[in-house]
């Protein structure tokens, strides 16, 4: 609007309350209009270290001498002009659940399933997993309300452009997310607010008419004429919709194997696997910020490699975080990396992985990739010894070829036991290699990154979904009209803001075949 102005580039000195800033800034934009501020928006916060010796914090604010109502991001959006079709959302994660929410908004009514607990239960069941190893197939960190993504950092960066990253924000600050997340650089919830904002979209759903199931699996489709003809529920209904979203997740593993029999078109999608490696939080702090950093949140890290052919990359940084126990299936054991919104743990942790090449799964199966994570965390189990304990190793011994005996000044954070050992012989010769060839080479660019006692735990292997149901342009499936793949497990999305957006857009080529101008 022509009323609004902006100022940019207005930095603090590290350690400025946010608070005092605001109101610095409130004044400096009264000054600007010479008149009260109506409207004042923050619309970038970002911490500039580059000095550090000198580090900012660095603002973009936006202001009026006008009010400005802020948008009804819940409201309705408008109705359809023919048909209401009958949905059907598989999975309730970030894809699923901000599918439903769009769809309300549009007067569409959608029945979704969870093969999972309600986030509340779900909580329960994972804590009394790390507590006890007794492993609920169906409601741990990857099933459940909210998705893997709710037991993890609650990160909301993503490396994907596009308006719907915007409006997936705005959506979260309505369901309760800290309304820091709209202006920060690198947003995040952290996995104990996240609970809650999950919640509260389940709550906007059921009071607009949507249907929620827990503990409920889609376990089989038909199809016939090249459209979708019915599907089948784990409590044996038979639903034959006008569409079914398929929100999966990247670990529905039982539901790419019956999408395949039935003839639905599966691809193999590459991914990428490795460990976690943990570090003081102090150490990355410091390393980051210098003598400054106790002044700051805590530090993070994004680091890449091309020490060897094959790429190498952080991935899913926790400061002040833990690695979990993120098993979906007996007998394996599978890491991840949570953190909550203080983010105020000893350790700091992240993905440290590989790429893995179509060529490494020894089949041309679409599913092969499956078969290759189950393979790695088999093996993670097997030398762990069993209870779902990790296999964990120091950095340097890892460097060295040689088992670890015990810890160093990093503590392993697991939850579940760690036995130390050799991780060299988990993975295929050149992964190993290049994740070796990785630590040496990030430390050139982090300091203390490859540190003796950094704490590598196995194994990281659910990256992102190792498989693709194609879809077509109007973003139903190759196979079937009808169906409509969506989201991280349908292989469109990688995190959770990026598989909120595919959730918006699926609903809109929902609601764009039922005539919606949208």
């Amino acid at each position: 609007m022509a009323d609004i102005r902006k100022l940019s580039g207005i930095s603090f000195p590290a350690g400025t309350d946010g608070g005092a800033a605001e109101e610095k800034l409130r004044a400096r934009a009264a000054r600007e209009l010479r008149a009260p501020v109506r409207y004042f928006r923050i619309v970038k916060k970002s911490l500039d270290a580059r000095d550090k010796e000198n580090i900012r914090w660095v603002y973009t604010v936006e202001f009026s001498a006008k009010a400005h109502p802020v948008p009804d991001v819940l409201g309705e959006k408008g109705k359809l002009p023919g048909k209401v079709p009958s949905v059907v959302i598989a999975g309730m994660g970030p894809a699923g659940l901000f599918c439903a929410v769009r769809l309300l908004q549009w007067g569409v009514r959608p029945l979704l399933v969870e093969r999972g607990a309600p986030v509340e239960e779900r909580a329960g069941d994972v804590a009394a997993f790390f507590r006890t190893g007794r492993l609920d197939p169906s409601s741990n960190v990857q099933f459940g309300e909210g998705g893997a993504g709710t037991f993890s950092d609650g990160k909301l960066n993503t490396q994907t452009g596009g308006g719907e990253n915007a409006e997936v924000l705005r959506l979260f600050a309505a369901f309760g997310a800290p309304e820091e997340i709209l202006y920060l650089s690198k947003p995040h919830i952290g996995s104990d607010r996240l609970r809650a904002v999950v919640k509260n979209m389940r709550e906007y759903i059921l009071s607009r008419g949507g249907e929620v199931r827990f503990r409920t699996a889609l376990t089989d489709l038909e199809t016939e004429g090249g459209a979708l003809r019915s599907l089948t529920l784990s409590d044996g209904q038979k639903l034959s919709p006008d569409a079914l979203v398929l929100a999966l997740g990247h670990s529905a593993r039982d539901t790419f194997q019956m999408l395949q029999r039935r003839g639905v078109c599966l691809q193999q999608k590459e991914f990428a696997v490795g460990v976690r490696i943990e570090h003081l939080q102090e150490q990355i702090g410091l390393a980051q910020y210098g003598e400054l950093y106790s002044l700051l949140p805590p530090a993070d890290y994004k680091l890449v490699s091309h020490a060897s052919e094959r790429a190498a990359f952080t991935f899913c940084m926790c400061p002040g975080g833990f690695v979990m126990p993120a098993a979906s299936e007996e007998g394996m054991v599978v890491t991840n990396g949570m953190s909550n919104y203080r983010r105020d743990g000893v350790n700091a942790n992240s993905a440290l992985i590989v790429q893995v090449k179509r060529r490494d799964f020894g089949s041309e199966d679409p599913l092969a990739g499956v078969a290759f994570q189950r393979r790695l965390e088999r093996a993670a189990y097997e030398a762990g010894g069993g209870e779902y304990r990790a296999p964990v190793q120091r950095a340097e011994d890892f460097l060295l070829h040689r088992p670890s005996r015990g810890a160093g000044e990093v503590l392993p954070s697991y939850a579940r036991g760690v036995t130390y050992t050799d991780l060299t012989g988990l993975f295929p010769a050149p992964i190993a290699d290049a994740l070796a060839r990785a630590l040496g080479d990030m430390d050139g660019r982090l300091h203390g990154f490859a540190h003796p006692d950094a704490l590598l735990t196995g194994v990281e292997s659910r990256t992102s979904s190792p498989v693709r149901i194609l879809r077509d342009e109007r973003g139903e499936s190759v196979s079937a009209a009808g169906l409509f793949p969506c989201g991280e497990g349908a292989g469109y999305a990688g995190g959770i803001t990026s598989a909120a957006a595919d959730g918006l857009r699926t609903a809109a080529a929902i609601l764009r075949k039922y005539g919606a101008p949208v």
